[in-house]
């Protein structure tokens, strides 16, 4: 498409406007129709620098808002500082997503340019929304997350209208774009209990998402990937399922936020195989729960109140552990659960802070009882 003369009339008053966000439109809609494809980088690169002068000449750009409520559609996220624990298959993804938004330009430069768009999936507390904040601080890039209680609307109209402002504000910029909760604006359009205006709001998304520039990073995030629009993963060339972290994941986790600078043995199989089937978000609470509780009481680290807490969590809603440790009503119980775990009795004995033959006689009993 060659570029119009309108382009080049919108460009100018755009840039005698001060207004960058229509500079940016506009300037990558002409460089998307240059047959040359180093000029094309030339006007990309050119447009993202001309950024600074701008703002520091007076222009102030402000995030896109809601035409009601006035609410802001997005907001500027910090790096995180809590690390983030992925298995060695997702951190491979992880890198070579870095490596390719890093060599964009040698890429496309090979004509082997490709969306920079990371779908992530997964349960709540498997750290999708860390995971893009570590994304956009190894980048060096602002972390722009969708709030997605000011984009919908009870008026699907504004709902669209809201994500056509958001992919508008995004183009050429140096930013991460993340938008949470996927499912709310993008649920697969055959879904025959949905509104006509709801599958219009997911054909917004998708022409949104193709309007960007082939540098724009977008990371995506969804509890219930069965739900999105096959054609929404389609655009996401990158995907990760975080699901719950495999045993020398919440190894590291327990290293990381419950024996971190400690010293001596610390039972970290132990609570690595009981604590299956809780989300790195879940151990991150009952570390830290442990932690303050010694802070506070000057003394060491509890490991037995931390196992009971942990065996409680899998029963369903998460537990903390407790200042006053494993109660003595529940020792027996703690002893046959480890035990079924194949957790050595020396060891158990050692986390309930009991004799060898106590927890022989807890084990003994059981027998009896049995029999």
């Amino acid at each position: 498409m060659p570029v119009t003369n309108d382009d080049l009339l919108e460009l100018v008053d755009a840039a005698l406007a001060a207004d960058y966000t229509r500079v940016r439109r506009v300037g990558s809609k002409i460089a998307n129709s240059l047959d040359d494809e180093t000029a094309a980088r030339s006007l990309r690169t050119l447009i993202r620098r001309k950024g600074v002068p701008l703002r520091a000449s007076g222009y102030a750009e402000s995030l896109p808002v809601d035409g009601k409520s006035r609410l802001p559609l997005i907001e500027e996220q910090p790096w995180p500082t809590t690390p983030v624990f992925l298995s060695d298959a997702n951190g491979a993804v992880v890198s070579s997503f870095l490596e390719d938004v890093r060599n964009a330009d040698l890429l496309a430069s090979k004509g082997l340019a490709t969306r920079l768009s990371m779908l992530l999936a997964g349960p709540p507390g498997t750290g999708k929304t860390l995971l893009a904040g570590h994304v956009a601080a190894q980048l060096g890039r602002p972390l722009y997350t969708v709030r997605l209680d000011s984009v919908i609307s009870s008026l699907l109209g504004d709902t669209a209208k809201n994500i056509r402002s958001i992919f508008d504000f995004v183009p050429a910029r140096e930013a991460v774009l993340f938008i949470d909760e996927m499912d709310a604006v993008a649920k697969v359009r055959d879904d025959r209990h949905e509104l006509g205006e709801l599958k219009r709001v997911v054909n917004t998304v998708i022409q949104g998402l193709d309007s960007l520039d082939d540098r724009a990073v977008v990371l995506g995030a969804t509890n219930h990937p069965q739900l999105l629009d096959p054609a929404i993963w389609r655009r996401f060339p990158y995907k990760i399922d975080l699901g719950l972290p495999d045993t020398d994941t919440r190894a590291a986790i327990w290293r990381h936020f419950l024996f971190e600078g400690a010293d001596g043995a610390q039972p970290l199989q132990v609570l690595a195989a009981v604590s299956e089937g809780l989300s790195g978000a879940d151990i991150q609470n009952i570390a830290l729960s442990a932690r303050r509780h010694a802070a506070l009481g000057g003394g060491s680290i509890d490991a037995g109140a931390v196992v009971w807490a942990v065996l409680r969590t899998r029963e369903g809603q998460l537990t903390l552990p407790s200042r006053q440790g494993v109660a003595a009503d529940d020792r027996k119980e703690f002893a046959l659960r480890l035990n079924g775990a194949s957790v050595r009795p020396a060891e158990i004995a050692r986390l309930l802070g009991v004799s060898k033959p106590t927890v022989g006689a807890y084990l003994k009993g059981s027998e009896h009882a049995a029999g």
